[in-house]
């Protein structure tokens, strides 16, 4: 399905953090100026996969539309021989429009028209597309809690209806121009457990894991307000962002679980989970440590796919997002450590150095698991 099994992620979040400032994680890792020599890395290292940010708030401008930024980037992934998974809506959208109406619907789905124009034009198929990134994340950030422009507080679900209600018309639209275009739908894996010390909520932690989690694929696949329109073809290709913030104590969200904690899933079971309610094609879209965990979670990380692939699960791939380190979100004077490669600043720029670690576990995971997702095929069929 691609061309490497291990890709990159260039993190590409727009918009108004907590503070209400405006970031754009392109421009800040100056992965805009340096997409070609970004590109160029990646093909050295053996990775031909890169989700690749379209910012709709930088293409949109009340309606019109420039594109220029998207043929850079497709004409990088080109020269250099990059197959892209676009990502066309990653927190930021266009000041002007209000989340919570039509309007918005109507506006993501016209912009997702003029991206399937240009790829038709300018890019060779196949064509993959994020058309909403983790809108379950989202949805509470910007909806719930405020952490992002809408910064409302308590409307979560409200705005994970209308983001999936937005996907589902983007769908449509670039299926207008590309009917064979594949979607690839990233939302995070999450799993809570009771407190130890309030074990009285154990059922709502299984409602949580049992209905929460999956909310955002089920809308997209028609299971939950099948009035939306969504379908098994609108949900696609299912993308898994685990992260080891993404399992915690059901209410306390930000203490994630210990790594060796019994109650702690491995990823293995995480993804058969997935699998197991939708029995579709997988694509592990994020997920990454910080600092020096990096090398030895990618280690792990080799151990737990070829585990899946054992099982004959179809995993097509794995993004390590973001490849390069980044500003926090919320602080953007402090960098977060978690890519391949670290930034600091040079004579000319944003310099990117090397993780020694992290890259000697990439190579042994690439020779690790090269011959399982040749065989794949063959291990699946034998299943049946």
């Amino acid at each position: 399905m691609f061309k490497s099994f291990f890709m990159a992620g260039f993190e590409c979040a727009t918009g108004e953090n907590s503070a209400r400032a405006w970031i754009d994680q392109i421009c800040a890792t100056e992965h805009d100026i340096l997409i070609e020599e970004d590109y160029a890395r990646l093909r050295e290292i053996g990775i031909e996969v890169a989700r690749e940010g379209v910012r709709w708030p930088i293409v949109d401008r009340k309606g019109k539309h420039d594109l220029s930024s998207v043929e850079d980037s497709l004409n990088a992934a080109k020269n250099m021989g990059i197959q892209l998974i676009l990502d066309l809506f990653h927190y930021g959208y266009p000041t002007d429009l209000d989340p919570f109406t039509d309007r918005f619907v109507n506006r993501f789905a016209s912009y997702c028209e003029a991206v399937a124009k240009l790829l038709k034009k300018r890019a060779q198929p196949p064509h993959f597309i994020t058309p909403v990134n983790e809108p379950s994340y989202f949805a509470w950030a910007g909806g719930e809690v405020g952490r992002f422009a809408p910064h409302a507080e308590g409307r979560g679900p409200e705005l994970k209806a209308q983001l999936i209600r937005a996907a589902i018309a983007g769908i449509d639209a670039i299926r207008s121009v590309l009917p064979e275009a594949r979607m690839v739908n990233a939302d995070p894996v999450c799993r809570v457990c009771a407190p130890l010390d309030r074990p009285e909520l154990e059922a709502d932690a299984h409602w949580f894991n049992e209905h929460a989690v999956f909310e955002g694929w089920d809308m997209l696949a028609g299971r939950m307000h099948p009035e939306f329109g969504g379908s098994r073809d609108h949900l696609d290709i299912v993308g898994i962002n685990y992260y080891w913030t993404n399992q915690w104590e059901h209410t306390r969200p930000e203490i994630p679980l210990a790594e060796d904690d019994p109650r702690c899933w491995p990823l293995r079971d995480l993804v058969r989970w997935v699998w197991h309610r939708y029995r579709c094609d997988i694509v592990i879209t994020e997920t990454s440590h910080i600092g020096e965990s990096r090398g030895p979670y990618l280690r792990q990380l080799a151990e737990e796919i070829e585990a899946v692939l054992d099982e004959g699960i179809p995993l097509k791939g794995v993004c390590l997002y973001p490849i390069l380190g980044m500003p926090e979100w919320h602080d953007q004077s402090e960098w977060a450590r978690m890519g391949l490669w670290d930034l600091q600043e040079g004579p000319t720029g944003l310099e990117r150095v090397l993780h020694r670690p992290s890259f000697e576990a990439l190579k042994s995971a690439q020779s690790r698991l090269e011959g399982l997702t040749i065989l794949q095929p063959q291990r699946k069929a034998f299943l049946g």
